[in-house]
C-alpha cells in the first residue's frame, strides 16, 4: 500500500504558498488592476527606451550637421571662371572650373573645356603631403607631382579670390603660364601619396612627373606624345603640358 503523505505535504506548502501571496496583496485591490498596472508600465518602459533611442539618433544626425557647418564649410563648392591672353595677348580665351577645400586640400575639376582642346581632368593639391595629382578623364590616368607653391596658391589664398570673383569685386582678366611635365616612372603603390591622392587616383594607372628643365636627357625640341590640361588656381591661368617620352 501506498501512501500519499508525500502529497498531502506538497499540496500543503502549495496552499500555505498561496495563501502567503495572497496575504502580501491588500484586501482592497483588485488583482486585476494589479495586471494592468504591470502592462503599462512595460508598455511606458518601451516608450522611454524608444525615445532615448530617437534622443540619441538626433543627437548624433544634429552633431554630423553642426561639425559639418563649422569645421567643414570649407566644402562648398565654387564654379568660376577667367578669362586670359596668349601668345603676347593677341588670343582672348576662356577656362572655367569648380573648386572646393577641405583640411588644406584643394580640389579641382575642369569639365570639358568650350573654348580650347585642352583635357577635362580632376586636380588635387595636397598641402600637408605636398603633393599635386592630376587625374586625366580623358586618358583615365593620374600623375602625380612636388606641389609647386610658387605657381598654386594656398586654400586661404584661394579662397579669399574665388568669393571676390563671386562677390564680383575681382573680375580676372589673366593671362596664361605654360609648364611642361615629362612622365618618369610608374607608381605602384600609393598609400603613402595621402587618403585624398590615393582616392582620386584609386583603380587607375598612376605616373610620377617631373618638370622638363630638371630632367636629364631630353631636349627641347625632341617630338613627345602631351596632352595638356588647363586650370587656374592663382591669378594666372596656367597651360600643364604631359608629355611621355
Amino acid at each position: 500500500m501506498v501512501k500519499l503523505a508525500f502529497n498531502s505535504a506538497l499540496g500543503q506548502k502549495d496552499l500555505k504558498k498561496e495563501e502567503k501571496d495572497e496575504a502580501l496583496i491588500p484586501q482592497d485591490v483588485d488583482v486585476e488592476d494589479i495586471l494592468r498596472i504591470r502592462q503599462q508600465s512595460r508598455a511606458w518602459c518601451w516608450c522611454m527606451c524608444l525615445g532615448l533611442a530617437l534622443i540619441l539618433s538626433g543627437v548624433v544626425v544634429g552633431g554630423a550637421y553642426l561639425y559639418r557647418y563649422y569645421f567643414i564649410e570649407e566644402q562648398k563648392m565654387y564654379y568660376c571662371g577667367a578669362n586670359y591672353f596668349e601668345d603676347n595677348y593677341k588670343v582672348w580665351d576662356r577656362i572655367e572650373e569648380r573648386v572646393s577645400f577641405l583640411e588644406g586640400v584643394e580640389f579641382i575639376n575642369i569639365p570639358v573645356p568650350k573654348f580650347s582642346d585642352s583635357d577635362p581632368a580632376d586636380i588635387v593639391h595636397d598641402f600637408k603631403k605636398e603633393l599635386t595629382a592630376y587625374l586625366d578623364l580623358r586618358l583615365n590616368k593620374c600623375y602625380i607631382i612636388h606641389l609647386n607653391t610658387s605657381v598654386v596658391m594656398p586654400p586661404k589664398g584661394l579662397m579669399e579670390l574665388l568669393i571676390n570673383i563671386e562677390a564680383g569685386t575681382y573680375l580676372p582678366q589673366s593671362y596664361l603660364v605654360r609648364e611642361q611635365m615629362i612622365v618618369t616612372g610608374k607608381i605602384d603603390h600609393m598609400d603613402k601619396l595621402g587618403e585624398f591622392i590615393e582616392d582620386l587616383c584609386k583603380g587607375r594607372e598612376t605616373y610620377k612627373l617631373e618638370r622638363r628643365e630638371t630632367v636629364f636627357g631630353i631636349q627641347k625640341r625632341e617630338a613627345l606624345n602631351c596632352h595638356k590640361i588647363l586650370h587656374f588656381e592663382n591669378t594666372f591661368v596656367v597651360e600643364t603640358m604631359i608629355c611621355e617620352p
